[in-house]
Parts: structure tokens; sequence; C-alpha cells
């Protein structure tokens, strides 16, 4: 086998997916008993999502039915950032943020754990928000995917272009 086998890491969430889930989430939000006269909502605020409810507990609850769907539909919650509820008013508010791309700062944590700990020989180069991983063998390419699927990463890693 002469020519290298490579393949990329990226972080990406597939758009189409988060609205099917806040979709969803919206709708049983409106349907069900404990969220009835609470003000309870759930909605897009230009790239972010934004709940609202009466109260701070109510909100969160509204968070937990969202990160339900996410996980249904497959997709990480490491690429959900939320920060914390807020008084706006009479209601509380709470925001979220879909994470995309591959920041520098954990492409370079992700070749150093390649480095490291994965088999000699195993080349990863930083390409923008996703990292370029190489090799001879595709035996170590596996190794490298197992190796970064059992690390415990901040961020929701894919593995695309596999060849």
């Amino acid at each position: 086998m002469a020519s290298e086998s490579s393949f990329d890491v990226v972080s990406k969430v597939d758009r189409q997916e988060v609205d099917n889930a806040l979709n969803q989430a919206a709708k049983e939000i409106s349907q069900r008993y404990d969220f009835k006269n609470v003000g309870a909502s759930i909605a897009w605020s230009g790239e972010s999502i934004v709940m609202t409810a009466n109260s701070e507990e109510r909100v969160k609850a509204v968070l937990d039915v969202f990160e339900t769907k996410l996980i249904r539909r497959g997709i990480s919650l490491k690429s959900l950032e939320t920060g914390d509820p807020k008084q706006s008013g009479k209601e509380y508010r709470l925001e979220a943020a879909v994470k995309e791309g591959l920041s520098s700062e954990n492409a370079k944590k992700v070749s150093k754990i390649i480095r490291d700990e994965g088999p000699k020989g195993v080349k990863a180069q930083i390409q923008g928000d996703e990292l370029r991983v190489s090799a001879k063998s595709r035996d170590d390419l596996q190794a490298v995917i197992a190796l970064l699927k059992d690390a415990d990463l901040d961020v929701a890693l894919q593995f695309v272009n596999y060849r």
C-alpha cells in the first residue's frame, strides 16, 4: 500500500435536525399540562435559542425537554452551550447557542492526544476548523478513531472523508 489513507475530524451539527428538535419541543411544551399558563416557550432568536417561562424551574424544564429531543435526533449535548436563567421583568429567559467548528485550541488538544497516545506514523494537521489525520495503515486510522471516541473532550467530534 503505497498511498496514505486519511480522514477529517470535524465538529458539525445538522441545523435541520436542531430545528426539528426545537419544533418538537415547542409542540410538546404547548401541549403538556405542567406548562399550561406559565408562559413557557422556546424559539430561535437569530443564531441562538431562547427559552422563556415564569419561573427558573420552568425554564430549566423547557431546556430539559429540548435536550431530550436533541438526544433522540442523535445530536450530542456537547454542541449545545447554555447560560444561566436570567430574570427579565416577570419572566425568566435562558439562551442556548449551538457550537460548530473545531476551535484551534480544541484542534491542538486532539492532535496532542493523537501524537501522545496514538500509533506511530500517524500525522495530524490542522486545516481551518477541521483536523486532517493521515497514516499509511488504515488500521492505525481505525485505532485513532477509537482513541478519540474514548477521549473525554468538551466538543462533539465526527469523522468524515475516510479514504
